[in-house]
């Protein structure tokens, strides 16, 4: 039965290779068929494979010492999960988004590649299979930066391959260091690094910790590393930018966890320098990309810097090392995940219909778009933290936990940070959504007037807005469950 984890993994992936080698389809209509049958399929095996699978499995032996392992926990139930709820979606809105963009073919087999990966980092067992499938990550994902092909675009696309290198290869040094002294690579609750070798080690370990922290967290958009994000996301098409901005971030994300939680430990960074720098770090980066976003006027590159605020808000939780500050983080990593990506498609599908990019030419637009905006509303009440939705919750557990964890200045500066942050969020969301109903006088009022996007386009922002209402009012088995998986792994 654990052979079955191959089939989500391999299967999208095979099928995108498929699609890429083949020659054009008679029809539109049949690309659409093969990519909607095979993401659907994806989907069910996935769900299988996330429910119903308990043993892991052994691929192959890179040598001796390095196997290839897929094994599911429920760090990787809950990533997969929200990444097939997110792709599969944000797939069905892209049949009617990519009729304007030239290339379909290429997009949708990049597409289906990238989510075979994705599932792959999920479901990997250990350290040297995920690191794998995160450089695959950047490899696949990269024409999708890349599909315009503008001169913007490359420059965006090199960007993105630079710094994600760069940040690989940073964790590459950590890698070395585990495996030279780790008892096992595979992920274990506590670490895999003997006591008595951290101390004598100590600086060692230190260093790579914090190179492998900064190296992972290029993905996650952490400060100083930041600077792709906002301009590879805005030039990827829409549907592109919202899996982007809302699930390939998260691959840093659980790589992080992965390392500290599961390889070294936190009760050996506990304390030190590298915790004080990396609080730090996140908690810059939420202030500095609430506040370019709240200065940005390009509609997608705000939401853009949006990610690279709303990425430190996970990334400070881990940091903090505290159970409760944990579970704030994997339920802010599901809550983000469906927000962002339903604002980057609600911004596609403005652009797709009505050619506006900058935000002060979306006056009005509640008029003509009003699902839309609604959808747009809902989503971004949850991303500022207006309760009873999931940010709200996510936000919530973020700052007791650090309140919780006693730790000098960081204890009442994070929850601060995030306030401000907060304040700035509605700064940069709600005057699209209060100008859009309310626009005034002056306006031209037939401007927005039929642009209502198609259904297979709103079924999807229907669903999350959905999805943010309902992860808002009813949090509690997650969070118990996080809670009870952060003490574990503590």
């Amino acid at each position: 039965m654990e052979h079955f984890l191959l089939l989500p993994v391999c299967f999208p992936i095979l099928a995108g290779v498929m699609l890429l080698l083949k020659k054009e389809f008679r029809t539109r209509n049949a690309l659409l068929v093969y990519v909607g049958t095979v993401l659907s399929l994806t989907g069910a095996f996935a769900c299988y494979a996330v429910f119903g699978i308990k043993e892991g499995l052994t691929l192959f032996y890179l040598t001796e010492e390095f196997p290839i392992v897929f094994r599911l926990d429920l760090l990787g139930r809950y990533f997969s999960l929200a990444l097939t709820i997110v792709w599969v979606l944000a797939g069905f809105f892209s049949f009617d988004y990519m009729a304007h963009e030239k290339k379909e073919k290429r997009y949708f087999g990049f597409y289906l590649i990238v989510f075979g990966v994705l599932l792959g980092l999920d479901f990997s067992g250990n350290l040297i299979t995920m690191y794998l499938f995160y450089e695959l990550m950047t490899l696949t994902s990269l024409p999708l930066v890349l599909h315009a092909q503008t001169k913007e675009a490359i420059m965006a696309g090199l960007r993105y391959l630079f710094f994600s290198f760069a940040g690989a290869y940073m964790a590459l040094f950590g890698v070395y260091v585990i495996c030279r002294y780790g008892t096992t690579l595979s992920f274990t609750a506590g670490g895999v690094i003997p006591p008595a070798v951290l101390e004598e080690h100590r600086t060692l370990f230190l260093a790579a910790s914090m190179l492998m922290l900064i190296g992972f967290g290029v993905k996650a958009g952490m400060f100083p590393l930041h600077a792709w994000l906002p301009t590879a996301h805005p030039v990827a098409p829409g549907p592109a930018s919202a899996v982007l901005s809302g699930i390939i971030v998260k691959g840093g994300v659980l790589a992080v966890i992965r390392v500290v939680y599961q390889m070294i430990g936190v009760d050996f960074l506990r304390g030190t320098w590298v915790q004080t720098t990396w609080m730090t770090l996140a908690l810059l980066t939420v202030f500095l990309g609430s506040l370019l976003a709240f200065r940005e006027p390009l509609l997608k590159k705000r939401l853009a810097y949006s990610t690279v605020s709303q990425l430190s808000y996970i990334l400070f939780g881990l940091s903090v090392m505290q159970t409760e500050a944990f579970a704030g983080a994997l339920l802010h990593v599901g809550a983000h995940a469906f927000i962002k990506v339903a604002l980057f498609l609600c911004a596609a599908a403005i652009i797709c219909r009505t050619g506006c990019k900058r935000v002060d030419e979306l006056r009005g637009i509640g008029r003509g778009m009003p699902i839309l905006l609604w959808c747009y509303t809902i989503v971004s009440l949850g991303l500022i933290g207006i309760p009873p939705l999931s940010g709200f919750l996510s936000k919530w557990h973020l700052a007791v936990g650090a309140l919780s964890a006693g730790i000098p200045v960081f204890s009442w500066l994070g929850p601060v940070v995030l306030l401000v942050s907060a304040l700035l969020t509605a700064g940069y969301l709600l005057p699209i959504t209060m100008q859009g109903f309310f626009p005034g006088e002056g306006y031209d009022a037939s401007r927005f007037a039929g642009k209502e996007p198609s259904r297979l386009m709103l079924l999807p922002l229907l669903i999350f807005a959905a999805l943010t209402v309902i992860l808002g009012c009813l949090p509690n088995a997650l969070t118990d469950a996080f809670e009870a998986f952060a003490a574990q792994i503590m």
